[in-house]
């Protein structure tokens, strides 16, 4: 097996199943999520996403390559910032551009914008504060304790979501019954599961084939020189992909709420699940674990959450709120790869002049 991940045609090959993989979870994720309907079938996408994030990010972590340490914070902060500025801003400017305006329930956006801050600010911030240890870490114990009261938070929101304020999270009233004509007849129970078998083996197939591929992605990173945050950014633009093109498609048309709950739905069962499952890894194998983010990505953080609080916070939304998030998402991006940009352009002119 080491021989043929030296092979270029054969990491192609891994790389190429591993997207069709992705891909097949999250079709199959939004068969399911179609028959069980809202808000259950955002719910059962978001998780799926989720446990292909922890198996990329637990593999590259296990490695014990240099930097591994940082890949868990990198992935999770990339995907909170991917979700508040660039899908929501997406969809906003898209479903904007053909709908003029969209509404949704803002209950149950800002319930979950509130825990999202909530968590992030646990994981993200409060490693930096403490002084138990040197550096952005949490101690072994603070490290547990982050674990449980991420999924204990998280548990708290699916039951409020679920069980006790479901219709805070089902489109409104007018907009389901303009929209009812668009939705295509519920599959029958034995192509349900069907979708069910084969999200199983998607997801086992990603497990196996990120572990496998993990060493490699980590030596291509460290020979062009690029930056260790390209790597969160990598998994969080992967895992995401599909999904994004999902809440952008719902925003079309003219489902905003879905988007909505679809992408504030992943961002929380990125910490909230992720976290926990990292926390175990960490504690159990005795690695280290490095989750607090610097203070330009703090401001970068909160910036997305106050917008997001502005944008949620009547129901209503326009074209030109997209376009906010999506210029904060762009800043993002520009001072995330900078550093690899620079280095790119330098060689680039270098190759020029010989």
């Amino acid at each position: 097996m080491a021989t043929l991940l030296n092979q270029t045609w054969f990491i192609f090959l891994l790389g190429a199943t591993l997207i069709g993989a992705v891909l097949s979870a999250v079709h199959h994720a939004e068969v399911i999520a179609h028959k069980v309907g809202e808000p259950f079938g955002t719910l059962v996408l978001a998780l799926s996403v989720t446990v292909i994030e922890v198996a990329l990010i637990v593999s590259m972590m296990l490695t014990g390559h240099e930097g591994s340490e940082f890949i868990a914070r990198d992935a999770i902060f990339a995907t909170v910032m991917i979700i508040m500025n660039g899908v929501i801003g997406l969809c906003i400017f898209i479903g904007g551009l053909k709908h003029y305006e969209m509404t949704f329930r803002n209950e149950g956006t800002n319930s979950a914008l509130a825990v999202l801050t909530a968590l992030a600010t646990f994981i993200l911030v409060m490693p930096v504060v403490t002084v138990s240890t040197p550096g952005p870490n949490f101690t072994k114990s603070q490290l547990a304790f982050a674990g449980v009261a991420s999924f204990v938070l998280y548990s708290a929101f699916l039951f409020f979501q679920t069980v006790t304020h479901r219709d805070y999270y089902l489109p409104q009233q007018k907009e389901h019954k303009a929209n009812s004509s668009m939705h295509a007849p519920k599959l029958s129970n034995l192509r349900t599961w069907i979708s069910v078998g084969l999200l199983i083996v998607s997801l086992v197939a990603v497990v196996g084939l990120a572990k496998a591929l993990s060493p490699v992605i980590e030596a291509g990173v460290k020979a062009i020189g690029a930056p260790k945050t390209i790597v969160g950014i990598a998994i969080a633009l992967l895992v995401l992909l599909p999904e994004s093109y999902a809440a952008v498609r719902a925003s079309r048309a003219n489902r905003l709420q879905s988007s909505l709950n679809l992408a504030l739905g992943s961002a929380l069962a990125s910490i909230g699940l992720t976290i926990p499952a990292v926390a175990a890894i960490a504690i159990v194998f005795d690695l280290e674990l490095s989750l607090g983010i610097s203070s330009l990505n703090m401001i970068l953080m909160y910036l997305s959450f106050f917008i997001g609080a502005l944008t949620l916070a009547i129901g209503r939304t326009t074209l030109l709120q997209g376009v906010v998030h999506l210029i904060i998402f762009f800043e993002y991006l520009f001072l995330s790869l900078i550093r690899f940009l620079i280095i790119c352009s330098i060689l680039g002119f270098g190759n020029d002049s010989t």
